[in-house]
């Protein structure tokens, strides 16, 4: 899976940024080169890609396995779009409790629960995140609006990647190797048990009431990376999230 969404979309913290992608011999490709390097590592029957314009790119690969731990889903409705990672164990709970079908997977239900919580903020999304049950990561893109929401799971069980193009755009995958060739050292894991979005930035679902911080990384080169990102066990947000249907679920305190 690829992501790639210009800075007017979705802002990286500066965090990610290497110094040494700025200043040293190798540069952060741009998202054209990043996308068709991408596509070139899979057959071209295995892959599918949708690009907005100069805004957004994404990418999706059909999984060999037949495993539920492997699958992949992309699905798009309303002028959103997601690609899904892992599996729910709640799902059909999930489903009911949203109106939808059974026959409705994973990448449906983020559309669906994406489309209440920025319509109606019947809940503040960190709950809506916390109550999935399960191994995942997806990425959000919301065309008509121009924004991006992405998350991952607390567990471990799926990898999230993201960095820094050459032009700024911010870039997501589970493959680590695109990563790397696309944006040098400025790059790092996505944090476990984390979401992202345009508007607010980088916050922890499991423990919404806590700064995030950034924690310098250095390779085995001795270079300084893109920073890892965790909670501040220490640190709490002052103003208490506002809760119900009068809260825009998409103005969460900005935590870089």
């Amino acid at each position: 899976m690829l992501a790639i969404f210009h800075k007017a979309c979705a802002e990286p913290p500066e965090e990610l940024n290497s110094p040494a992608s700025r200043y040293g011999s190798r540069k952060p490709k741009l998202p054209q080169e990043t996308l068709m390097e991408f596509l070139s590592h899979h057959h071209p029957d295995k892959t599918f890609s949708m690009t907005f314009s100069d805004a957004a790119v994404l990418a999706y690969v059909r999984p060999d396995s037949s495993s539920l731990h492997q699958q992949r889903l992309f699905c798009g409705f309303d002028d959103i779009y997601c690609v899904f990672l892992g599996s729910l164990n709640n799902l059909c709970t999930l489903n009911r409790q949203y109106g939808l079908g059974k026959g409705s997977h994973e990448a449906m239900f983020v559309i669906e629960a994406y489309r209440t919580l920025r319509d109606r903020g019947p809940y503040p999304a960190d709950q809506v995140i916390k109550d999935l049950d399960g191994s995942f990561a997806f990425v959000v893109y919301d065309s008509k609006a121009g924004k991006v929401f992405t998350a991952l799971g607390s567990d471990g069980g799926m990898k999230l990647y993201w960095g820094v193009a050459g032009d700024g755009s911010v870039v997501i995958s589970d493959d680590l190797e695109v990563i790397k060739a696309g944006c040098d050292k400025s790059f790092a894991p996505f944090p476990t048990g984390c979401m992202f979005h345009s508007e607010g930035g980088l916050m922890s679902f499991e423990h919404p009431m806590n700064k995030i911080k950034a924690m310098p990384r250095i390779d085995s080169e001795g270079v300084l990376c893109g920073s890892n990102f965790k909670v501040d066990t220490f640190t709490r947000i002052n103003s208490i999230p506002r809760r119900g249907s009068e809260s825009n679920w998409m103005e969460w305190e900005s935590h870089s």
